[in-house]
């Protein structure tokens, strides 16, 4: 009988629960490092949801309340408008939802990014577009897009995974496609918007790493195990970039 087995047979679901919510060091103690790292599977498929909060939404999180003065006027965020809301507030005046599929009732916007062409230059202030870029396989048209459609000096708020599971739901669905590196996300960003406007910071180390990986949570952590930055385990990167202030200036 493992360590995990014995718990679930000797302790009330309550305090099963309890344990789940404490910082890794309580995993360790109780399990040991050497059976932790030979699973095969991870301790939760959901990305960690299932157990508190998911590690690198966390580092996203991060990165919107360092910029939240720019969430700012007519906002177009993906999926939902929840970052919006929460880094907005009242600076908020209009909000958009962009989403792929009519099944989602909180889009405002169906579209492609890869096929948008129709979509309104010069609308938006602000777009916030978390974790999205690995869904979309023509990279260049979308970042083309994204760019069209802000406003001059409108600004891009943008995070995507370093490592990272596949999201099984997005690619049997729609396709997941990429993962990135700081000078990856540069080098594509650069193509299109002006270099000096630019700024790219990547977020991870190996424990976040490991543990994203295994589907454990932020609550299994340590704030120092999340925060210590290592350039050779991204796990998060984020990037605000500017669009040219000048209206007659277009992106080809």
């Amino acid at each position: 009988m493992t360590a995990e087995d014995f718990l679930k047979a000797v302790l009330p679901t309550s305090a099963r629960h309890w344990l789940r919510r404490q910082p890794l060091r309580v995993w360790r103690l109780l399990c040991g490092d050497a059976s932790f790292f030979r699973r095969t599977t991870p301790v939760d498929v959901h990305w960690g949801g299932k157990r508190g909060t998911i590690v690198d939404r966390y580092y996203v999180e991060q990165f919107l309340a360092r910029h939240a003065e720019d969430v700012r006027g007519h906002v177009l965020e993906f999926g939902s408008d929840s970052y919006t809301r929460k880094f907005g507030g009242d600076k908020v005046t209009n909000v958009d939802v962009l989403d792929l599929g009519v099944e989602n009732p909180g889009a405002s916007i169906i579209a492609d990014l890869n096929h948008a062409d129709w979509l309104p230059s010069d609308t938006f202030d602000c777009i916030v577009c978390t974790q999205v870029l690995p869904l979309i396989y023509d990279l260049r048209a979308a970042i083309r897009t994204l760019y069209r459609i802000l406003k001059p000096g409108g600004i891009l708020l943008l995070t995507s995974p370093g490592i990272q599971k596949i999201s099984r739901g997005d690619m049997e669905i729609g396709g997941d496609y990429w993962r990135f590196t700081t000078l990856s996300m540069r080098r594509l960003f650069e193509e299109v918007f002006p270099s000096d406007s630019i700024e790219i910071e990547a977020s991870g180390n190996v424990l976040a790493a490991v543990a994203f990986l295994h589907g454990l949570a932020v609550e299994d952590l340590r704030r120092k195990d999340l925060e210590h930055r290592d350039p050779d385990f991204l796990v998060s990167i984020a990037m605000r970039a500017v669009r040219h202030r000048s209206s007659h200036e277009l992106c080809n």
